[in-house]
């Protein structure tokens, strides 16, 4: 039996990064990993400017400024965000300055126009200002040449500003990862269906489909399958043949339906491990299928849903291209208990806001989905463990 460590481990070597790129506009980016690394092609801001409505002009002109002696300086022009005039500020001069505006280069400061008088043609200001106060420099944001957003990197909505800022309308990103979901039973409905006594709604489809599309992944949801060992591998062959990674649910375990046994070697699949020592879905089984990976999941939903955040979004990250593919880790201080020992290594559903971590909802069990509504994060109680007390320090997986 695996450790949670060591299985992933096992996995993500066999995770080959998606290789094919493209070159999408800078709206359609979000989310993407960046396949090159983008240089900044110019600087931010482009020239000195004006963070704030005021005057520039030359520090030393008013060094002795004060309410009771204001200095008195010549106004020679005004100037918006926009102007394209140059101006030019001799010394016992001032520019009017409006935010965004320009500011010429024998300008060393800024005074806002508080501190003044607002005069037109000549202005009264009240306070010194220091040299480069009040100054957005030029380039002091991001300098030419810059690295803006590395390879392996997922685009975010920040580097899509700073890119925008830099002129940039495209970027090289690497092919969305490609994955095939397929639930296994034969007590499986699809929503909208009628229900027999002993079917269930297909939950799991929903549910993984829903968080496939939150990472970015293009799923292909098969239809659930019936306990049928050899149309299933018949379905997992033909799905594979566009599919980077196989993902299924239901039939891992022991019993006389759990198929997934024999479905890999009907495919030829090489099995990569069977268990991981963690509850729940300890009963994880992961194979290799013509250097793809199958993952394949409880049918219980919590349990299908923890291992998914725990094996299969790493190994997701690792697909897509994304260089930081850890799990995500922190602590906390739990508000209220956790009444059950915990003899093996046990994941439960929580959320973390703050310093703090709340369970969410009563039913832990490894068939319940409702306490996932919420939950940000899995409470890793290590094996050997008693029940939680409000207050003790845990660990929690971030989702």
């Amino acid at each position: 039996m695996e450790t949670l460590e060591s299985a992933l481990a096992l996995m993500l070597s066999q995770a080959q990064t998606v290789r094919e790129t493209e070159d999408v506009s800078l709206s359609a980016a979000l989310g993407r990993v960046a396949a090159q690394v983008v240089l900044a092609p110019v600087q931010a801001p482009p020239f000195d400017r004006s963070p704030l409505d005021g005057y520039c002009l030359h520090s030393g002109d008013i060094a002795a400024a004060s309410p009771e002696s204001p200095a008195r300086l010549s106004v020679v022009g005004e100037a918006c965000a926009g102007c394209t005039e140059r101006f030019h500020v001799p010394e016992g001069c001032a520019l009017r300055v409006m935010t965004g505006a320009p500011v010429p280069p024998e300008c060393d400061c800024v005074v806002r126009q508080e501190d003044t008088d607002e005069g037109m043609n000549t202005v009264r200001v009240f306070r010194p200002v220091g040299h480069g106060k009040n100054v957005c420099y030029a380039g002091e944001d991001v300098a030419r040449g810059d690295c803006v957003l590395h390879r392996g990197e997922a685009v975010t909505a920040a580097h899509i500003g700073v890119l925008a800022s830099l002129g940039v309308t495209r970027v090289t990103v690497y092919r969305r990862v490609r994955a095939v979901l397929l639930s296994t039973g034969d007590e499986l409905v699809q929503p909208g269906q009628p229900l027999t006594y002993g079917q269930i709604y297909d939950a799991n489809r929903a549910v993984l489909t829903a968080r496939l599309a939150e990472l970015g992944v293009e799923a292909m949801a098969l239809d659930s399958a019936a306990d049928e060992p050899e149309t299933v591998a018949r379905l997992l062959e033909e799905a594979a043949r566009s599919a980077d990674v196989l993902i299924t649910t239901g039939g891992v375990s022991v019993g006389k339906k759990d198929i997934m046994h024999r479905v890999l070697p009907c495919m030829g699949a090489r099995r990569l491990f069977w268990k991981v020592a963690m509850k729940p879905g300890s009963p994880l089984l992961c194979g290799v299928y013509q250097d793809r990976l199958m993952i394949c999941l409880s049918g219980n939903p919590f349990a299908a849903l923890a291992c998914f955040e725990v094996f299969a979004s790493p190994v997701l990250r690792k697909l897509a291209g994304q260089t930081e593919v850890s799990l995500r880790r922190g602590k906390g201080r739990l508000t209220g208990g956790f009444p059950k020992a915990s003899p093996g290594r046990r994941l439960i559903r929580a959320r973390c806001e703050g310093d703090c971590v709340h369970l969410t909802g009563s039913n832990h069990s490894s068939g319940s989905l409702f306490s996932m509504i919420g939950c940000n994060c899995l409470i890793d109680i290590p094996a050997g463990s008693g029940p939680l007390q409000e207050g003790d320090e845990v660990e929690v997986i971030l989702l």
